[in-house]
């Protein structure tokens, strides 16, 4: 086992001082106000921000998770994350961050009363969306809070620090006990330094995370160049049919069991499931998590969009360096693993822990477990920053006290950050995986989110009923239709989430008047938003004939095919050059040139005019 030297122990003493001190400078900076507080008071530069949120989606759960897929699905891999869907950030890019910027809003809560007024219908939206925020939040604060733990387990075994805690953890709470004494450190600059303490400590990590992942994929690359690499046939292609016919009962024969249990065997039903519900979520537009925080928190509509594209340029090549070259070395050095856990069951979520430990030379074993714990820090922070802005903001301001101080204001961004954290910790004991939680996360709970939130951008006769009853009926079927199925798959039960919620929102529509003409007349002159919006639109161009209406819906739908395509060509790359695949490599290239070639011209180019 090897264990921390005091290089390693230094650098990451070094990078919690780090982050304790950028909490401690932005504080006052913090406190001016609540636009200060919850987004950075709307003046922090586009590319901060971007590379903010990326390093908040390079988080240490999604790491791990990512990893274990290449090891298991090889370069087919880079299409499972659509099931974020993580081509999500090419429809913001596109045109959904200059729509949702436009409001002028500082929470996605707060943005309803841009769309449906101030009217019973739109009280009861707003509150929905608070509930459907905090679950949200708390949800991927369970995530990241059990990835930490498996991780740091590895490192810290529970034998080396039993003695000195006055009580005993059962094995399988082991990795929860971790995850609970790092998490206070990102609650302190989180707390502290709000938004602009989250984007100055994320540029920190980022940069950690960037040196880190360029040293294991070279690390990679130099094993794949001097061992011989045992896969199944297929493994090295991103092509399939309608099963996966990926055998590893002659080279890992355990691994068939885990191919079972993610239930990918026929990858075609799986990966058509996978872009159905990736394009609703993607249409919906962005859940209200950090994400949505870093888009409301830009300078413009313009910088908004700016800001979604960067995302996906800075951080897939970075990210899958690292997780490629992880999956070299674990497939190279497979015997050289111990994937037992503390259960004594083999976990393959412990690949990328067990890897770090096994390969990774005295020295930059310390960076690299600064980085990944940073990844932790800036995915936890971003989402709890994310969980007290509607909680300060859409409960406290809104219902509580309106005329609230500063300092009062200050006092119960503390106070509920702390709870948030303790919840999200109660939470997180009762999650069996990484897997579990995640699967949870992106099948149902997503599911009962985008009926509401399609109609929401695209048909003026939804109202503030609609939307309540819709995201209602699409929470309880969260709620119950996974207990009446619990062998399906969650994807699976998507359509049935879609559904419910549909329903549930048509009905709810015409159950209550239309939003008052006036607020329907604003939001769509404002935002601009293509869709079912002819009986609004005439009504504008009778008392404005110099109005003009969003025609550039096929322009969008262009820009985003050719945006997922550049980002999933960024993801291939890396993977290819770690495995040392010559021709592949160079169409990959040729692909990206000319998909950037295009973004050119026909998006960047036309931002400005097209936003402002």
């Amino acid at each position: 086992m090897k264990l921390l030297n005091t290089v390693d122990i230094i650098i990451i003493l070094l990078y919690l001082l780090t982050i304790v001190i950028i909490g401690l400078v932005l504080k006052k900076r913090a406190q001016r106000s609540k636009d200060d507080y919850l987004l950075g008071g709307k003046s922090i530069p586009w590319y901060l921000l971007g590379l903010s949120n990326a390093s908040g989606m390079f988080d240490i759960s999604g790491t791990i998770w990512l990893v274990t897929l290449m090891f298991v699905y090889g370069i087919k891999s880079a299409w499972i994350p659509w099931l974020w869907p993580v081509f999500n950030q090419v429809f913001l890019m596109v045109y959904l961050s200059k729509w949702l910027r436009r409001s002028n809003a500082t929470t996605g809560a707060e943005w309803i009363g841009t769309r449906f007024g101030f009217a019973k219908g739109a009280k009861l939206s707003h509150v929905i969306v608070v509930i459907f925020a905090l679950i949200m939040c708390l949800g991927y604060l369970a995530y990241g809070f059990i990835g930490l733990g498996k991780f740091i387990e590895i490192f810290i075994p529970w034998e080396m620090v039993s003695n000195y805690v006055p009580f005993d953890v059962t094995p399988e709470y082991v990795p929860h006990f971790y995850g609970t004494i790092f998490t206070f450190f990102a609650v302190f600059y989180s707390l502290l330094g709000g938004m602009s303490g989250i984007v100055w400590a994320d540029v920190v990590q980022f940069g950690i995370m960037t040196v880190a992942a360029l040293v294991i994929g070279y690390l990679g690359f130099q094993a794949v160049g001097s061992n011989t690499l045992n896969v199944p046939d297929g493994w090295m292609s991103p092509f399939f049919g309608w099963e996966l016919n990926m055998d590893w009962t002659h080279i890992i024969p355990e691994v068939n069991n885990k191919i079972k249990e993610d239930g990918f065997g026929l990858f075609t039903i799986f990966f058509m499931m996978m872009v159905f519900k990736g394009l609703l979520v993607s249409v919906a537009g962005p859940a209200p998590n950090y994400d949505m925080q870093k888009i409301l928190s830009t300078k413009s509509a313009a910088e908004a969009s700016k800001m979604s594209g960067f995302v996906s340029v800075i951080l897939m090549p970075i990210r899958y360096l690292m997780i490629a070259g992880f999956a070299a070395l674990a497939l190279i050095y497979y015997e050289k693993l111990d994937l037992l856990n503390s259960a004594g069951e083999i976990d393959f979520e412990l690949i990328l822990p067990t890897a770090i430990q096994q390969f990774v030379p005295v020295g930059l074993l310390g960076l690299l477990l600064a980085g990944l714990i940073a990844a932790f820090m800036s995915t936890f922070a971003g989402t709890l920053n994310a969980a007290q802005a509607y909680l300060v903001n859409d409960i406290y301001l809104k219902y509580k006290k309106p005329d609230a101080s500063p300092k009062e204001i200050r006092n119960m961004n503390y106070m509920t950050g702390v709870i948030v954290v303790i919840v999200s910790i109660i939470l997180g004991l009762f999650a069996k995986d990484v897997n579990s939680v995640l699967q949870w996360i992106v099948s149902v709970l997503y599911g009962s989110y985008v009926g509401a939130n399609i109609l929401k951008w695209h048909w003026w006769r939804f109202n503030g009923e609609g939307f309540f009853w819709g995201m209602v009926a699409g929470l309880v079927s969260a709620a119950v239709i996974p207990e009446l199925f619990p062998d399906v798959l969650g994807l699976y039960l998507f359509p049935w989430l879609l559904l419910a919620s549909l329903i549930g929102s048509v009905i709810g529509t015409y159950s209550a008047p239309p939003t008052d003409e006036a607020v329907l007349k604003k939001f769509y002159k404002n935002v601009k938003p293509w869709g079912f919006w002819k009986p609004i639109h005439d009504k504008l161009l009778i008392e404005d004939p110099n109005f003009k209406k969003n025609e550039s819906f096929g322009m969008d739908l262009f820009n985003v095919l050719i945006g997922i395509t550049a980002q999933t060509t960024l993801v291939i790359l890396p993977m290819y050059i770690i495995f040392r695949q010559q021709t592949p490599i160079y169409i990959s290239l040729v692909v990206l040139v000319i998909c950037l070639v295009l973004l050119k011209k026909f998006w960047w180019n036309k931002l400005e005019e097209k936003i402002d």
